[in-house]
């Protein structure tokens, strides 16, 4: 008992008109210890509730957050409390401190503010899928951090961006509240074809997608005229798709345009390619045979033969509408230490 009374009697230096001693600093390390393991107990528990939860997943993800700062930033102070350090006195310390952060680390507590915002904000929540203006990036958001904010793209490539560049920076929220966006698929066919046959066509292979969302009266697939090409008409077709299939817009852009392809074939729609025609109508006053016989080809050119018609093809494989048909992956498990075992 002498020997722990010693230890705890044994002062190390003075701090702020406050004596810092050995048995101070061991109980600031074991409550430091016991909030750090609470914070991370907590934090893994609600991440479980809102993994599993469909309702208010965001909700959830804020609570987790303010749970886990709550309790460290509670546990910091208890364990200067309890260090022997009279928080009150340290006035001119913390001024100092203040200071080395506004000059040091303001870069550091400007992204911890500024994740601050995007939780509360909640213009921009985890799963969300989104694409900066700026460097072409597109993901779905999967953490908000103090410092950065990580988005996976659809290749599973983890981006991390700092929280500022998505609050000063220019994004756009693809899913934000939940719903869909009408999306713009071009294409062109010959000139000569029927307009009406392509629309038909390329309607009845879009409404026949899987990932293509019923028809409202707000809501319908079109197909527009656009423009007329050097070798083309131009068209669009406008739909409305899946929330998932939004999540991959490239692989759904593939999907409707390998379905646009098949039904122009079935129907005997020619899809253009760049050429040029030229077409003599006369020479010297004369026109068809009399100005072959003034060029001395007459007789040379024989007439086209008709090319032999093909059987009807059974339709091809479209791996894009496979891929987007997939089930999306589940939320990723965060990695934990084995734990040991216990003689």
């Amino acid at each position: 008992m002498e020997n722990i009374d010693k230890l705890d009697d044994a002062a190390l230096f003075r701090l702020g008109g406050a004596t810092l001693t050995v048995g101070g600093l061991v109980s600031a390390l074991i409550i430091l210890a016991i909030a750090t393991a609470l914070s991370w107990g907590v934090t893994r528990a609600i991440r479980r509730v809102r993994e599993r939860s469909r309702r208010s997943p965001q909700g959830l993800y804020l609570l987790e957050k303010l749970a886990s700062y709550a309790i460290l930033i509670t546990g910091l102070m208890m364990a200067l409390s309890a260090a022997g350090l009279n928080l009150s006195s340290l006035a001119v310390f913390a001024g100092a401190i203040g200071i080395g952060i506004g000059l040091g680390l303001q870069g550091v507590v400007k992204e911890f503010v500024s994740g601050i915002f995007l939780i509360f904000d909640r213009m921009l929540s985890v799963g969300d899928y989104v694409e900066m203006e700026d460097g072409g990036i597109r993901g779905a958001i999967m953490e908000i951090g103090p410092r950065a904010t990580r988005i996976r793209t659809n290749d599973n490539v983890n981006v991390i961006i700092p929280n500022s560049h998505l609050i000063e920076g220019a994004v756009t929220n693809w899913t934000l509240k939940g719903d869909t966006r009408r999306i713009h698929i071009p294409f062109g066919v010959a000139y000569g074809a029927d307009r009406a046959a392509v629309r038909d066509a390329v309607l009845e292979a879009a409404r026949a997608s899987p990932f293509t969302l019923p028809e409202t009266e707000a809501r319908k697939s079109q197909v527009w005229l656009t423009g007329f090409g050097d070798s083309s008409l131009n068209f669009e077709l406008l739909v409305w798709p899946t929330q998932d299939a939004v999540k991959r817009p490239a692989a759904m852009h593939a999907a409707y345009t390998w379905a646009i392809a098949e039904a122009l074939d079935q129907a005997g729609i020619e899809i253009p390619f760049p050429q040029t025609d030229l077409r003599i109508r006369s020479l010297f006053g004369r026109e068809d045979e009399d100005a072959l016989s003034a060029l001395g080809l007459s007789g040379h050119a024989a007439p086209r033969a008709a090319p032999p018609s093909e059987p009807a093809r059974a339709p091809s494989v479209n791996d894009a509408a496979a891929d987007l048909l997939k089930p999306p992956e589940p939320a990723e498990e965060p990695e934990t230490k084995p734990e040991r075992k216990r003689d």
